[in-house]
Order: structure tokens, then C-alpha cells, then sequence
């Protein structure tokens, strides 16, 4: 790096955050004018509102639809979609860095920092690196995912020929990006998603490790292929893999256990098949959106443990939602000190630096003000609202409003019966989703200043 680089001034007088909100809002908006387009259409219309909440939605990389994709667009506006989805699961920025990085050209301090906060990582250095391989690695585990999918499709009678091409490389994408945009509904139903795959060990878990992929983020992925290079996972690494697996061992067990009798969902499936749909639904509500059983049939206690993950989503660096994996154990290890009387953090030996545990915090307590106020919006702008089987509840609504906040893209059914009011505030959730609470304060806070004094300490009762 050229120090000439290090003392010159950004050119831009935008900050990290701000440039990251307004590049998916810059995003969203060409995806908006593009998906306007009556050629966009099968019926040649022009749909405005229709088209900004399909072009959030998968830049947003969330998955709720007002309109199936497959019956309602063209293969220009499917080809759309996929774009906006691979861009916004990446992160334009990314895949601006890795052109750059192909084209020779040397990034700045200021491209670097921005890079620093998309990925969400502490220390400068190696955000090139990092930001070419992720690149990388997000292409080659689409295009394994692509292969395999294609191969299944291949046999399918319903999908077979080019399309099954077609059909394997924007199922892996969406599923990788953790979209859960499909294009089934002109082969098996309109809003069906691929519940014609419940059963389908191939389909079903190959779409799973692509999510999951997704979702734990490269670095972690980098930290687990070189293992053996290297003495230690760092805590980071250990806390995303160790909460990423008890909470889809939890999730399907619960899943499985609730919806066992239910002849809706999982009832009448042999054993084996209601464990792979649990499980894949345990996956999913990790932010991904797809679905192999009708969740407007679920119980709603399965909808309430669906809720809680969906609100925890993927892990950070990776393309999911939500509060993230860590941010959730933050919060459980800091209740288990205050219980136990200590004053640290601790995790794996090591001590958690109490500005992480209060970002940790900020971000659960800003989240769950998020999901309570649009959640009461709804309510009044909703009040006609119904699911698919006619049913109109709070919790319906809720599990809306969570799902677009986690960009996980699950629903009961009612996003199509949405007001213009109502499809307006889950555009504005799923946005704030996708860049996060903390980045979206930031972006619109006024300069930092810096702290002169501190005032006296006093105590205040708790509990």
C-alpha cells in the first residue's frame, strides 16, 4: 500500500455505514426500474409496487413474494432476480472489489474500511484477501451446489432439458445467497416452493448445505478447512459452528416432535421423511425461505419456535439475517456470568471485551423494537388480512414482520393479501434486515464526537 494512499483524505465524505446502506438502497432501486419493465412481466403490465417489493426482497436476499415468480415474471425478469439476489448476498460491494482485483486496480484506506464494516470484521488488514476469496468460495459452492441440482432435475419429467440447467443454477444461488426465491410454481402450484421435494433426500439437503454454507460466512469456512495448519478455531469460529449446530439439532427435534401427528405437515410421512422435513425446515428459518411442507399448516407453536429462529438468523460474514448466531450466545454467556457473579464474559477460555457484549446488546434490544413497532402497524393496516386457510391472527402477522426483519422469507401465506400500507413496512423491515440496525443508526446519525469529560458515577437499583 502506498503511504501517498494513507495520508490523502477520502474522497468521500460518507461514512462506511452510509455507503453500505446506500449501495443495496442504490441496488434496489435499478432492480426496481428493471423489474418495471413490462418485458419483466407474462403480462406485459406494469407493476411499480409490485416490482420494488421483488427487487427488496432479493436484494434483501429474503424470499417473500407478492406475486409467484415463476407465473408472474419472464425469463428476463427471473434473470433479474437471480442478479439482484447473487449481488445482494455477496454484497455489491464485494463483487466491485473483486472486479477491481481482476482489473489490476489498487483500492484505497477508504474502499478498505468499507470493506471492513460490510464484512464485519475488526481488523483492517486482509479485507482484499478476504473479499477475493469469498468471491471465490461463493462461486464454487454455487456451482457444486448448481451440479448436483441439475443432475436431480435431470430425472425429473417435469423439469428435464435446458431447463433443468436453468432450474439447478437458480435454486443453488438462491439457496447459497439464502434467498429462497423458486421458480416451482409453473411446474407444481403457485406458491408451492419446493414442498414437491419434501421427501427428496437430494433436493432437500443439498438446498440445506447451501444455506448452511451461506450462512456461516467464508471466514469461519477458511478458519475449518485450515484447521490443521493452524493450533486453535478462534472463539469467534467456535462460538458460529457450536451455536450454529445446536440450534438446528434443537430446532428439528422440537419441529419434528410438534408437527409429528399433524397429517398436514409431517403426519403421514414415514419416519424418515418427517425428520428430513424437520430438519429442513430447521434450516430454513435460519433465513433462507424455502419450504418442503406448507407453514400455513404448521402448529402455532411451531410457528412460535420458528419465530425465535428466524429472529437468531445466520452468522456474521455470511449472507443470511437476523441478530446472527453470536450476538445471540453473546447474550446467553452474559446472563450465565451475571448469574454466577462474575463480571467478565467468558467463552472457550477466553474473555469477551464488554463493547462486544453491549453491541451485542444494542443490536438484540434495537432488533426486537424493530419487530414490535411494525408488528403493531400491521396490526391496525392488516385487520383484513388473512392466511391461506382464511385465518387472520396476530401471530400470522408477527411471523411476517420477523421473517422480513431475519430476510428469511418464510410466511403463513398472507404476504400476496398485504395492503399497499403493510407491503410498504415489510419493504422497510426486510431493508433494515439485510444492512442491520447498527449499520442503518449509523448511516443516518450525526457525526461522533469526541468525549471531553465523564460525568460522576452513581448506582441505580436493578431487579
Amino acid at each position: 500500500m502506498r503511504l501517498d494512499s494513507i495520508n490523502r483524505k477520502p474522497k468521500s465524505a460518507l461514512r462506511p455505514a452510509s455507503i453500505i446502506a446506500l449501495s443495496f438502497a442504490i441496488l434496489i432501486a435499478v432492480g426496481t426500474l428493471l423489474l418495471s419493465l413490462p418485458i419483466a412481466w407474462v403480462d406485459g403490465g406494469v407493476h411499480p409496487l409490485d416490482a420494488l417489493f421483488t427487487a427488496t426482497s432479493a436484494v434483501c436476499v429474503t424470499g417473500l413474494v407478492v406475486v409467484d415468480t415463476s407465473t408472474a415474471f419472464t425469463m428476463f425478469g427471473e434473470m433479474v432476480i437471480l442478479l439482484l439476489i447473487q449481488m445482494g448476498g455477496l454484497g455489491y460491494m464485494t463483487i466491485a472489489t473483486a472486479a477491481a482485483i481482476l482489473l489490476g486496480r489498487e483500492l484505497g484506506v477508504t474502499q478498505r474500511i468499507q470493506l471492513q464494516e460490510l464484512h464485519g470484521q475488526y481488523r483492517l488488514s486482509g479485507m482484499i484477501r478476504l473479499t477475493r476469496n469469498t468471491a471465490i468460495y461463493a462461486l464454487m459452492i454455487e456451482a457444486i451446489g448448481a451440479l448436483i441440482l441439475i443432475t436431480r432435475f435431470a430425472f425429473d419429467p417435469n423439469i428435464n432439458g435446458v431447463r433443468a440447467i436453468y432450474y439447478g443454477i437458480f435454486h443453488a444461488v438462491s439457496a447459497f445467497c439464502n434467498a429462497g426465491f423458486d421458480l416451482m410454481g409453473v411446474i407444481y402450484g403457485k406458491f408451492s416452493g419446493i414442498t414437491h421435494y419434501a421427501q427428496d433426500p437430494v433436493v432437500s439437503l443439498t438446498i440445506a448445505g447451501l444455506i448452511i454454507i451461506g450462512g456461516m460466512g467464508y471466514p469461519v469456512v477458511e478458519e475449518l478447512l485450515q484447521r490443521k495448519k493452524k493450533r486453535r478455531l478462534t472463539t469467534h469460529a467456535k462460538l458460529v459452528v457450536y451455536t450454529t449446530a445446536a440450534l438446528l439439532v434443537v430446532g428439528t427435534v422440537l419441529i419434528l416432535g410438534i408437527e409429528w401427528t399433524n397429517a398436514d405437515t409431517i403426519g403421514n410421512m414415514p419416519i424418515g421423511g418427517k425428520l428430513l422435513a424437520s430438519f429442513f425446515q430447521s434450516v430454513t428459518a435460519r433465513t433462507s425461505g424455502y419450504n418442503t411442507i406448507n407453514i400455513s399448516q404448521v402448529h402455532a407453536t411451531t410457528l412460535f419456535i420458528m419465530g425465535i429462529l428466524m429472529f437468531i438468523g445466520a452468522s456474521p460474514g455470511g449472507t443470511g439475517g437476523g441478530i446472527k448466531t453470536t450476538t445471540f450466545v453473546l447474550m446467553l454467556l452474559a446472563v450465565y456470568s451475571a448469574a454466577k457473579g462474575k463480571t467478565d464474559t467468558e467463552a472457550f477460555g477466553r474473555r469477551i471485551p464488554p463493547e462486544e457484549v453491549y453491541r451485542a446488546l444494542t443490536i438484540t434490544i434495537l432488533a426486537a423494537i424493530l419487530v414490535l413497532a411494525a408488528t403493531t402497524i400491521l396490526t391496525f393496516t392488516e385487520v383484513d388480512v388473512a392466511d391461506a386457510n382464511g385465518r387472520a391472527s396476530f401471530m400470522n402477522v408477527q411471523f411476517e414482520t420477523i421473517s422480513a426483519w431475519g430476510t428469511v422469507g418464510l410466511t403463513t401465506g398472507i404476504t400476496p393479501s398485504l395492503s399497499t400500507m403493510g407491503r410498504l413496512i415489510i419493504i422497510f423491515v426486510m431493508y433494515i434486515g439485510r444492512i442491520g440496525p447498527l449499520t442503518a443508526f449509523a448511516a443516518l446519525a450525526l457525526r461522533e464526537k469526541p468525549v471531553r469529560r465523564r460525568l460522576a458515577e452513581e448506582h441505580v437499583v436493578i431487579g
